[in-house]
């Protein structure tokens, strides 16, 4: 009888890959840097996916990067983000209903696209095509041409797509975490 699922087995292989590719002169994963930054609304995700995936990433040996969880209070919150971002691998975008009403996750999708950072989106609960920059004149002229452009740029990537009503969690917790260690291990490859 087999005792794990075909998608834990190659999930399981992936993560033995990636921690083989460390040594200790050029580890993979630092203190100073994060490997996945985890971009999502808070108020539709933080409660859901996001923690879900920053505790299955972490319990993997990861450093991934979530508001909540990486910072404190008294932390300056633009300068840790953007940071987080600048020295991340990976960004995953959690795109949700309420996404493109925050300037926060524009801000970080912005930022995560101007740094060519490798984007895994994650449509929650939303279709690509109804992602629109919501602009009741709280977005400053100088970032509505940036937010834009990130948004356009990320309806153009493939990513998962995701029914909470529907869906299993599990599942498209580990469909993302395969897809982040495909991701560093090819990354790391290329390095080589």
């Amino acid at each position: 009888m087999q005792r794990y699922s075909s998608a834990a087995m190659k999930m399981m292989n992936f993560h033995r890959n990636f921690l083989a590719l460390q040594t200790p002169t050029n580890p993979l994963v630092t203190n100073k840097a994060c490997d996945v930054f985890i971009n999502h609304r808070g108020i539709d995700t933080k409660r859901t996916i996001a923690t879900l995936l920053y505790d299955h990433l972490s319990r993997l040996n990861f450093q991934p990067f979530l508001d909540n969880k990486n910072m404190k209070p008294g932390d300056k919150l633009f300068d840790n983000i953007d940071n987080a971002i600048k020295n991340c691998k990976v960004g995953i975008t959690v795109f949700s209903p309420n996404y493109c009403k925050s300037y926060f996750c524009l801000h970080e999708l912005a930022l995560i696209m101007e740094s060519k950072k490798k984007v895994i989106p994650i449509f929650c609960d939303i279709k690509p095509s109804q992602l629109a920059l919501v602009n009741n004149g709280t977005v400053p002229d100088k970032d509505l041409e940036r937010f834009k452009l990130a948004i356009e740029e990320a309806k153009n990537t493939v990513g998962l797509t995701f029914d909470s009503l529907k869906g299993n969690w599990s599942d498209v917790v580990t469909s993302a975490s395969e897809i982040v260690i495909e991701s560093l291990i090819e990354m790391k490859s290329e390095e080589i």
